[in-house]
């Protein structure tokens, strides 16, 4: 037995197990295939993604089912961890990026969550012209992109001042 995955033209996903691909081709030719959904017999192999065995650095995480509140197993590759020096290049770029940034930060104004609404009123004339840095979402970021407000994404963290020990 062969199983393919298939799909009529209204999306419907659904298996099909056949005795050989020729079997699945004759089926097809004889118009004997229709979506069990909706009934369309427009129905053609979907992409499918080959059955790989897992690899031995791979483990098995419990993952809550898309449909069920029970867990199914999932493998999830196991990232490589290093505990090696790093390389005195790199400390010396990420101190000194860090220099700066906290430099640019000195005369800047933590304004949090609010960082979009203080971004427009400074933009708009509607606030007094200052340095500001905060957080927003992509989708805030894209808006004030969008309305040319000129922001820049910060290259390293930065804890907001009252959580700072």
């Amino acid at each position: 037995m062969i199983v393919f995955d298939l799909c009529c033209d209204n999306g419907h996903v659904f298996e099909g197990w056949f005795g050989s691909s020729d079997d699945f081709a004759e089926q097809k030719a004889s118009g004997l295939m229709i979506c069990p959904a909706c009934g369309s017999d427009a129905v053609e192999k979907a992409p499918m993604a080959p059955s790989v065995g897992k690899k031995g650095s791979q483990l098995r995480v419990e993952r809550p089912a898309a449909s069920t509140a029970e867990a199914e197993p999932t493998d999830v590759p196991i990232a490589p961890v290093s505990n090696g020096e790093m390389p005195a290049e790199v400390k010396e770029a990420i101190s000194k990026l860090a220099d700066a940034q906290a430099k640019a930060l000195k005369n800047s104004k933590w304004v949090g969550r609010k960082f979009a609404e203080e971004s427009r009123k400074i933009h708009y004339g509607e606030g007094d012209a200052k340095a500001i840095h905060g957080e927003a979402t992509r989708e805030e970021a894209a808006e004030l992109i969008d309305e040319g407000i000129a922001i820049a994404p910060l290259p390293l963290p930065v804890a907001p001042p009252d959580e700072l020990n």
